[in-house]
């Protein structure tokens, strides 16, 4: 059986969009809401909402492992974005000739 929180879904949802949006660290985030770090990491990994951007990596595992799944997410994206471009540069190429 899980644990109940002593904390409601909207103020999680609230202390991921600290990180999320507005720019904090996850450390930062935790400290101005009297949170330990790894239980805020948690609620981000929880929700797949981590965003870390150009944040510090930490050595949990846990930590890693979200951000590994989002580069991973990103590079899929920027090979079909490639893709995209390189049939489009094909297509535009035929038609000048």
């Amino acid at each position: 059986m899980g644990r109940k929180s002593k904390h409601s879904k909207q103020f999680r949802e609230e202390a991921c969009k600290l990180v999320n949006e507005h720019g904090y660290s996850v450390r930062e985030a935790a400290r101005q809401l009297n949170l330990p770090h790894n239980t805020l990491w948690n609620w981000l990994s929880e929700n797949g909402q981590c965003n870390l951007g150009d944040q510090e990596l930490s050595s949990d595992p846990r930590v890693l492992k979200v951000r590994i799944k989002e580069l991973q997410e990103r590079v899929r994206h920027l090979e079909m974005e490639k893709d995209i471009l390189k049939k489009a540069a094909a297509y535009f190429a035929r038609e000048q000739t």
